[in-house]
């Protein structure tokens, strides 16, 4: 089947020569190897006559006609929809975990659909302005090209560590609740952090506020945030070789939690809480001040962040999934 293709600006000349020279549709459509019918729906379009066919206005308004949506958008036209959509991208959900969320929220409410193509076609037909870029700066960017590794100073390897290679095969295939993996995520001049530990079967995550980087704050941050969890949920932690993890045999006596090193420059390993880190950053971009934020603010995203839905949980959130653990 031969594919569509529109007229031209070149063929609506040709057109409008030939009609004017007295020439007949099917004559016309024969010489420009196009189909009568093709050119009757053409005149029929511009509620034009072979005599007043002009090509240039035909074609200008047939591109507009191309660019204009044959139905009104959907987040045009209903604003309840709109106001949820709009909250929700507030809240750093991305539209994807919104079209998904949806239906969660509001079961028996048809009207409350919409795809995640839908939300971006609308918010990028919006005209520029600062409503435009309020709602662009809640969708998540990539950067445009990748930047080069730093080359870091070499320092004393973290001794008697267990490796990853001894993990028990219920941590990596994630049939066992309560194997954590963890690390820092830097802020401004690597002179603040911000604790992560993320559960690896629900996702869900513990954001812990550091007074300082090294072994003895992050260790003695870590425990107290641990101790909030039932001991079933206490199983293991696996954590990269950095020197804040230096006090890991004192962590496990304190806790009871074993820790396992991945092998050095090898993130794959905790892949977990690597995207975890890619979709935080989010709401802490690179060169945030993690000393100036207080412990209530990290909380408030921590919630936030727990309680989008997330594709790998079949667009349950991790709350919901870590919740029901729990009862």
């Amino acid at each position: 089947m031969a594919q569509y293709r529109r007229l031209s600006l070149m063929e609506r000349e040709e057109l409008s020569r030939m009609l004017a020279a007295g020439s007949s549709l099917r004559t016309t459509a024969q010489a420009m190897n196009r189909g009568p019918s093709t050119l009757s729906r053409e005149l029929t379009r511009q509620h034009a006559s072979p005599v007043t066919y002009r090509a240039v206005p035909a074609h200008q308004r047939a591109q507009r006609r191309a660019h204009q949506p044959r139905n009104p958008r959907k987040l045009a036209v209903q604003p309840r929809l709109r106001t949820a959509v709009f909250r929700l991208l507030a809240q750093r959900w991305s539209p994807e975990q919104i079209a998904h969320g949806l239906p969660q929220r509001y079961p028996d409410e048809p009207t409350m659909r919409i795809s995640h193509e839908a939300i971006y076609t609308y918010l990028y037909v919006l005209p520029r302005g600062t409503f435009k870029r309020e709602l662009a700066r809640y969708l998540r960017r990539r950067h445009r090209f990748r930047r080069p590794r730093k080359v870091r100073r070499s320092s004393r390897p973290v001794q008697d560590i267990i490796s990853i290679d001894e993990r028990p095969p219920e941590v990596a295939d994630r049939t066992v609740p309560g194997h954590w993996e963890g690390d820092l995520l830097v802020g401004h001049a690597n002179a603040s952090a911000l604790g992560t530990l993320v559960e690896r079967t629900t996702r869900f995550t513990l954001l812990v506020p550091l007074k300082a980087k090294d072994a003895a704050a992050v260790r003695q941050a870590f425990v107290r945030e641990r101790r909030t969890l039932p001991a079933q949920l206490r199983r293991s932690l696996t954590y990269d070789q950095g020197q804040e993890m230096r006090e890991h045999r004192l962590f496990t006596r304190q806790t009871k939690m074993r820790v396992y090193f991945a092998h050095p420059q090898c993130p794959w390993e905790r892949g977990t809480n690597e995207n975890t880190h890619g979709l935080l950053r989010q709401f802490f971009p690179k060169g945030t001040r993690f000393d100036q934020l207080s412990r209530a603010e990290i909380k408030r995203v921590q919630a936030m962040f727990n309680d989008r839905p997330r594709k790998i949980l079949n667009w349950h959130s991790p709350a919901h999934t870590f919740n029901q653990l729990l009862h």
